[in-house]
């Protein structure tokens, strides 16, 4: 879930949030409103400084890329599968996104850490977003059997919340090194907790949504030095459905280029916004 996300902030917003005065033409892709996670390409991150008083913002690869991948050959097999010589087919590993309830976890035969560990413990970093996009999956019913049927139709939903034009999202990055060509690029994976009772609605599929941090958590998970149970805590933190606002949108809203613009479907039911 999560893999499209929107970046849309303003200059005088931008201004704003940083609290630096630095060239805001350095930081035109920000204006962005489609991030599609499995083009792997380049995403806004809020990386603070090596002295954690402050924070940059910066590009980051979206799917975060383990130390122990080789190079980069190695990266494409673990992101879109692959066959080997005998013709065994490989399934792809998505790292994109991070459950924040495994961030820590460690192998339990040998104690091994896992992918995530480590960044999770050393390099905590927010993803700047201004939306993001799920699909619901509804069954419609079998005229001859009034059973649902074994397809759902999707219907795609923009994501945000009440009055406020950007918000931060937990992630952690990675900075990795191709070991054949000495390519070095830093990469980000979010980190996604249960859906809350509005996502459940939505992401009815998986039940997941990110981690949308209020301004205060977001500064501690980037900041503060933090212990493992504060850590699992912030990470699969749910923000209050009372603060998120959702509306459909059209189903081909990646090529239409009005991807915020409502569209209203008679056969999708209403949202309830519990509390």
């Amino acid at each position: 879930m999560c893999y499209y996300n929107g970046q849309r902030v303003s200059r005088d917003e931008f201004i704003r949030l940083m609290d630096l005065e630095k060239a805001v033409m350095n930081y035109d892709f920000l204006d962005q409103e489609i991030h599609e996670g499995f083009n792997y390409g380049n995403i806004a991150v809020l990386c603070p400084t090596e002295d954690k008083c402050n924070f940059d913002i910066v590009q980051m690869e979206w799917g975060f890329i383990p130390s122990y991948t080789k190079n980069r050959e190695d990266v494409k097999k673990m992101r879109f599968g692959y066959k080997d010589g005998n013709g065994k087919w490989y399934q792809a590993y998505t790292t994109l996104n991070a459950k924040g309830e495994e961030l820590l976890m460690k192998d339990e035969n040998t104690g091994r850490e896992k992918m995530f560990r480590k960044a999770a413990l050393e390099r905590r970093c927010l993803i700047l977003s201004s939306e993001f996009y799920e699909w619901r999956h509804i069954y419609r019913l079998n005229k001859r059997t009034n059973q649902p049927l074994k397809t759902a139709d999707k219907y795609p939903y923009h994501i945000g919340l009440k009055n406020k034009n950007y918000f931060f999202i937990a992630a952690i990055w990675q900075n990795w090194t191709d070991k054949d060509t000495g390519e070095t690029v830093d990469t980000v994976a979010l980190v996604t907790t249960e859906a809350n009772p509005l996502m459940r609605q939505i992401h009815n599929s998986k039940n997941r949504m990110p981690t949308m941090l209020p301004d205060e958590l977001a500064w501690e998970w980037m900041m503060q030095d933090l212990s493992e149970e504060r850590i699992t805590e912030l990470a699969t933190y749910q923000i209050n459905t009372s603060e998120m606002e959702a509306y459909t949108i059209a189903k081909d809203f990646k090529t239409t280029g009005t991807p915020t613009k409502a569209f209203v479907y008679s056969e999708v039911p209403e949202l309830t916004y519990e509390v």
